[in-house]
C-alpha cells in the first residue's frame, strides 16, 4: 500500500484513539523560538523584514526534514522511511482533528460549553459566529487548513511538503504571526494563498461530485473560483450552497412521503462535516486508483 495511504489512515486513527496525546505532541514551540531568534538577530531593514523573509524561517527545518526523507528512503525496504513519513504527517496534521471538534460542538448542550467548542473553529482573536452558514464555512476553512492542505502537499512532496504547509500556515495566520514584521507576515500570507488555492479547487471539484453539482458549480462561479485570483473564499461559498441544497432536498423528500421531518440540532454543521468526510473519501479513492496504476509509490 502507498506510504501516503498508510500515513493518512494512521493520522486519522490516532486522532480518534488518542486525541489528547496527539494534540500534546503537535507542538511548534521550537518554531516560535526560531522566529523570535530571527527577529532579534535581524533587527534592521533587510531580507528578513521583507516580503520574502519567510524563506529564512522555513528553509532550514525543511532542509533537515528533506535530508532525513532522502536518507531513510531505502533502509529496511523503505520501512524506516514509511515510519518517518507517518510521524511527520501525524505531526503536521491538525493540530486537533476536525471531526472531534465538530462532535464536541454537537454534544455540548450548555450555551457556555457550546460557545467554547465553537470558538475552536475560529483563529485566535477573530469574532466567533454561531449561525448555520458561518459554521459551514468554518468547517470547510478548517478542513482545508487541518487536513487537505497537509494531505495535498504530502502527496506531492512527501514529509517535506506536509511540514512546509504547516510552517507557512503558522507563520501566516497561526499562533506566531502577530510577533513577526509586517512585510514578512504579508509575504507568508501570499505564499499560503499559493499553497492553498489548488487544494481549495480540488476540494470544490470533489464537493461537486459528492454533492449537488449544479449548486456547487454556480456558487463556485459566483465567488470567482473560475479566475486565477489566489483566494479560497469560493470554497466556503460553494460549501454553503451545497449544504443548503442538501437540506432542502431532505425536507422535500420527507414532504413527498408525507412524513414529518425530525428537527436535528445544528443540521448545517452535521451536513457540512458529512460533506467533508465524503470529499476525503473521494480523495482517498483517487489516490488508491493511482496506487493500483503504479503512479504513486
Amino acid at each position: 500500500m502507498s506510504i501516503t495511504l498508510v500515513a493518512v489512515v494512521v493520522a486519522l486513527v490516532l486522532g480518534h484513539v488518542a486525541p489528547s496525546l496527539v494534540t500534546s505532541v503537535r507542538q511548534f514551540h521550537w518554531y516560535g523560538h526560531w522566529l523570535r531568534w530571527l527577529d532579534e538577530r535581524f533587527p534592521g531593514d533587510g531580507f528578513w523584514r521583507g516580503r520574502y523573509g519567510i524563506a529564512l524561517a522555513v528553509l532550514p527545518p525543511l532542509l533537515l526534514v528533506g535530508l532525513f526523507q532522502w536518507v531513510l528512503h531505502e533502509p529496511l525496504l523503505g520501512l524506516v522511511g514509511l515510519l518517518f513519513s507517518v510521524l511527520v504527517l501525524v505531526y503536521a496534521w491538525g493540530p486537533r482533528d476536525l471531526d472531534v471538534d465538530v462532535e464536541a460542538i454537537i454534544d455540548a448542550h450548555e450555551p457556555a460549553a457550546r460557545r467554547d467548542a465553537i470558538a475552536r473553529l475560529w483563529p485566535e482573536g477573530e469574532n466567533v459566529a454561531a449561525d448555520g452558514p458561518a459554521l459551514v464555512e468554518a468547517v470547510f476553512r478548517n478542513a482545508l487548513r487541518r487536513w487537505f492542505g497537509v494531505l495535498f502537499w504530502f502527496l506531492l512532496l512527501g514529509p517535506i511538503g506536509a511540514l512546509m504547509y504547516r510552517l507557512v500556515a503558522l507563520t501566516a495566520e497561526g499562533e506566531f504571526h502577530r510577533a513577526l514584521p509586517h512585510d514578512t507576515r504579508e509575504g507568508a500570507r501570499g505564499l499560503l494563498s499559493v499553497l492553498e488555492w489548488p487544494v481549495a479547487q480540488l476540494m470544490t471539484l470533489a464537493m461537486a461530485l459528492v454533492g449537488n453539482f449544479d449548486s456547487v458549480f454556480h456558487a463556485w462561479r459566483e465567488a470567482h473560483g473560475n479566475t486565477l485570483q489566489l483566494r479560497t473564499g469560493f470554497l466556503g461559498h460553494a460549501a454553503r450552497a451545497s449544504v443548503r441544497s442538501e437540506l432542502a432536498e431532505e425536507a422535500e423528500d420527507y414532504a413527498e412521503e408525507g412524513m414529518v421531518q425530525a428537527m436535528r440540532e445544528l443540521p448545517e454543521l452535521r451536513d457540512a462535516m458529512s460533506l467533508v468526510w465524503r470529499i476525503l473519501l473521494v480523495w482517498m479513492a483517487v489516490l488508491a486508483v493511482f496506487v493500483i496504476g503504479g503512479w504513486v509509490s
